[in-house]
């Protein structure tokens, strides 16, 4: 019944933005963790951004000062703008919304972001 969608990946020159979406339906994320993972090939996948039940944020270093997270809860729909964009950024992003029992997370399918030299 949960259903998770990403857009809004795509290919940029290394120093821009785009900014990805994350549809929620049969879930309401406010004050729900929700997160951002990423994995390129040959990496593992990385917690990238989330918010915690109680809406406080977080991010990897990697990120930090350049993605921000947000969320619509009138739109049930969660945001990763991300700017400053460099080529180790290059993967695919995906929409996460952890469950109460380990193995029964919630995720989309994922959106490609490559970011060009």
């Amino acid at each position: 019944q949960v259903q998770l969608a990403e857009s809004g990946g795509g290919l940029v020159q290394a120093g821009g933005s785009l900014r990805l979406s994350c549809a929620a339906s049969g879930i309401i994320i406010n004050f729900r963790p929700m997160a951002w993972y990423r994995q390129a090939p040959g990496k593992q996948r990385e917690l990238v951004a989330q918010f915690s039940s109680g809406g406080s944020t977080n991010y990897v270093d990697s990120v930090k000062g350049r993605f921000t997270i947000s969320r619509d809860n009138a739109k049930n729909m969660m945001y990763l703008q991300m700017n400053s964009l460099k080529p180790e950024d290059t993967a695919v992003y995906y929409c996460c919304a952890p469950a109460l029992n380990i193995g029964m997370d919630h995720w989309g399918k994922g959106t490609l972001v490559t970011v060009s030299s």
